[in-house]
């Protein structure tokens, strides 16, 4: 069993984050204050953090198998049918993706499938899935 991790990120407009974490992305809400809102994100917790109107996330970024890939970011490993519904559901939605859906490493024993997108706010977030993560996760 994987233990659930804890996030808590900052975020510019709490509505734009239940619209893109709770709508779009289809993650249950749990508690939420008036400066603070929870998130079920796939079974870990999300907590947006009112930080301002006119909080931005800052980014910078790294090359990665010939992509530039957002630093920091954050995201969930999720099963391979799973991934690819979260990608056609995204593509249908029209979203502008950092980097689209794609495969990493073909071939290689870390090859993935990946996708990269920004939340309203301008946090990184990465969703990601390989043929068997348990054994390809950490593998060189």
């Amino acid at each position: 069993m994987i233990t659930p991790f804890h996030l808590a990120i900052p975020v510019h407009d709490l509505r734009a984050a239940r619209a893109f974490y709770g709508e779009l992305l289809g993650c249950e809400e749990g508690r939420s204050d008036t400066d603070w809102v929870d998130f079920n994100l796939y079974g870990h917790q999300l907590v947006c953090h009112y930080a301002g109107a006119d909080y931005r996330a800052w980014s910078h970024s790294n090359p990665v198998d010939g992509e530039s890939v957002p630093v920091p970011h954050f995201g969930v490993v999720l099963d391979k049918p799973d991934w690819q519904a979260l990608a056609r559901k995204l593509e249908e939605s029209n979203i502008q993706f950092v980097i689209p859906p794609t495969i990493r490493f073909p071939g290689k024993p870390g090859e993935q499938a990946t996708l990269f997108l920004l939340d309203p706010s301008g946090n990184a977030l990465e969703f990601k899935a390989f043929n068997n993560w348990q054994l390809q996760l950490f593998q060189r």
